[in-house]
């Protein structure tokens, strides 16, 4: 184990956690809501650190991240544990493994290694997902901090609900991130995921604030989160709070974990959703997990015309140069490009 990063003693051997909004109070012998930081006499510890679960080799466009180095390979890494209880969590099985089964599962890998093995796998960034990165963040940040070293890239792919001084912290390091929108509703966030929507409206505001290049999600769940109304909203706080240039990932959802309920997203859904994002303001909106649909192509957003063309994960053409259309010279926005 090691000491954990960020927070602070209180009586009676409990210490508060400022790692994430939660802010979870933790009496002695206990663990945060995340079931990975436990408090052991007054200090706390992290309980995953060098023992990731899963590692692979993705290309960056299955983040979704389609504005940083596309076509690029990066190199996932993941511990169990995450802060969110998310009902449809697709990663269930290593996400909520320390909540469900109350156990920690890994093997020893060191942040060298982890570098090393990037390197040796010829992966432009590093992404810090499958579970939540900030739940790992000790890992997390020795590891982007020897990476950047290197010259190696780091991202995340995370909930979003991060504070603010550990996201400023790791800021030198950090060069971008996915992160979920999961709703526009308190009431979603609270029955769904155990959170709450304005804190990750406050984490996504602070990722933009430091300059942090961001691309949001949204899993479209019907009957749930696809009112045309709550849908408005959502597009409308990117493109005004977030920035236009902001790309915004609508993918559809499949019955899993402890929401079998619901339905499957059908593709007009997503169709609209990225209508109304459209018709916002964003220049950049993808359709995801729903195949043969339009919607995975990067076009200018001047000329309209298509600079990225895309079959699944991969990029099959490429129309930019100097990080500008080659078409009218209009910047497009990202990172890499």
């Amino acid at each position: 184990m090691k000491e954990a990063s960020f927070y602070e003693k209180r009586s009676d051997n409990r210490v508060e956690c400022l790692l994430c909004r939660h802010r979870c109070l933790i009496s002695d012998g206990k663990r945060g809501i995340c079931g990975v930081r436990e408090n052991q006499g007054g200090i706390l510890y992290t309980k995953v650190y060098g023992r990731p679960c899963a590692w692979h080799v993705d290309p960056i466009e299955k983040k979704p991240l389609y504005h940083f180095f596309p076509g690029s390979k990066a190199f996932s890494i993941a511990t169990v544990g995450c802060n969110f209880r998310c009902l449809h969590c697709q990663n269930h099985e290593i996400s909520q493994l320390p909540r469900d089964q109350e156990r920690i599962a890994g093997y020893a890998m060191t942040p060298e290694e982890v570098v090393e093995e990037a390197r040796a796998q010829e992966c432009r960034s590093i992404s810090y997902t499958y579970t939540e990165p900030t739940m790992f963040y000790e890992y997390a940040f020795d590891i982007a901090r020897l990476a950047k070293a290197a010259g190696i890239f780091n991202n995340f792919v995370t909930n979003g609900y991060i504070e603010d001084e550990p996201l400023t912290a790791i800021r030198p390091y950090l060069d971008g991130a996915n992160i979920d929108l999961k709703g526009y509703s308190e009431a979603f966030y609270k029955k769904v995921c155990g959170a709450a929507l304005e804190g990750v409206l406050a984490t996504i505001r602070k990722y933009k604030a430091l300059g942090i290049w961001i691309e949001l999600t949204t899993l479209i769940i019907p009957g749930y989160n696809d009112g045309e109304e709550e849908l408005r909203r959502l597009a409308a706080f990117i493109a005004q709070d977030v920035g236009p240039e902001t790309p915004w990932h609508v993918s559809a959802f499949h019955p899993t974990y402890r929401l079998t309920e619901a339905p499957q997203t059908p593709a007009e859904t997503l169709v609209r959703a990225r209508r109304i994002g459209l018709e916002a303001g964003l220049r950049y909106v993808y359709t995801g997990n729903i195949p043969d649909i339009s919607g995975e192509d990067t076009h200018c957003h001047v000329c309209k015309k298509a600079v990225i063309k895309r079959r699944g994960f991969s990029v099959r053409e490429y129309h930019i140069a100097d990080g500008a259309c080659v078409f009218c010279g209009t910047r497009v926005d990202g990172v890499g490009l």
